[in-house]
């Protein structure tokens, strides 16, 4: 039986200089919502999703060349299938922030954090601990508050689509846990399989649509073109390659304490830079949210 090698404690200096980089992930992602919803129209999401990872495909590709090389067809295959559930995500995620507030889509999606050990729970056919369904409760009631911060009105389409986007974030977590082919895969190379065909499946899509990735570029401006390079550079090839550095420097559980902070960031950036108010029942349901999600995840560690 193999084992796993636990990292040592961090002395003080040393942990925080890990710790600081995986926070600057956390705030990232918090303001990838706001940057998405600032460049992106229901007209032009596929486009902007084509452009978003075909500029970082090439980087990916070449710092994994010799992992791609080394995969055999079934892992080829599974690491496929996931970027066709991760393409879901992205279309799912980026419609949703279009149609919602940047605030609501970053607290949504936390709920990934509350469903996947339910789903855990389901498919082991184990029963969650009192303390996790208690956490459960609390995020959903947070939700359905935070969809109502004007009054208990029908939830904005957003909102679903965002609620949807986490329930297939829990698919992805699952299914890679269970694709025996790709567990002994490196990370790099099956991140970089997964984006890639992400990006196969939204060129695909792109082509009958109206807006092009071509046509969609030309017209951005120097804004447009800060927060696609924000989304490119900094979301997606800065944040994949702090988390692999991190998650070999300190604890999973260290990593995912700071990840988890992202729904902070991602209300704080609505607010302070989108101009997004929540009124009093959606700052009730947000603190809900990050309430549950918090003690979620205490539970389940």
């Amino acid at each position: 039986m193999s084992t796993i090698a636990v990292p040592r404690p961090l002395a003080p200096r040393r942990a925080w200089l890990t710790d600081l980089p995986l926070l600057l992930v956390a705030v990232v992602w918090g303001g990838s919502y706001l940057a998405a919803k600032d460049i992106t129209t229901a007209r032009t999401v596929l486009a902007v999703l084509v452009l978003r990872f075909a500029l970082v495909l090439p980087a990916l590709v070449g710092a994994s060349w010799r992992g791609l090389r080394a995969l055999g067809p079934a892992q080829w295959r599974g690491a496929g299938l996931l970027g066709l559930i991760l393409s879901g995500i992205f279309l799912l995620e980026t419609y949703g922030v279009v149609h919602t507030s940047a605030t609501n889509a970053g607290l949504i999606i936390s709920l990934t954090m509350i469903f996947t050990p339910l789903a855990e729970a389901a498919v082991t056919r184990t029963r969650p601990s009192r303390a996790f369904l208690g956490a459960a409760v609390l995020s959903v009631l947070g939700v359905v508050l935070l969809t109502q911060g004007g009054g208990f009105t029908r939830p904005a389409e957003g909102d679903l689509l965002m609620l949807l986007a986490a329930l297939a974030r829990t698919v992805h977590v699952l299914v890679m846990a269970r694709l025996k082919h790709v567990q002994d895969a490196g990370a790099l190379p099956l991140t970089t399989v997964q984006l890639g065909t992400a990006v196969v499946v939204f060129a695909l899509l792109s082509a009958g649509s109206d807006s092009t990735p071509w046509a969609t570029a030309a017209d951005f401006g120097a804004r447009e073109w800060a927060g696609l390079l924000f989304l490119s550079a900094f979301c997606t090839l800065f944040a994949f390659f702090v988390q692999m550095w991190a998650v070999r420097r300190t604890s999973p559980s260290r990593v995912s304490l700071l990840l988890g902070t992202e729904p902070l960031w991602a209300a704080a950036a609505g607010i302070a830079l989108g101009g997004e108010r929540l009124g009093a029942l959606g700052l009730l349901g947000g603190a809900l949210v990050l309430g549950g999600t918090a003690w979620g995840r205490r539970a389940t560690g």
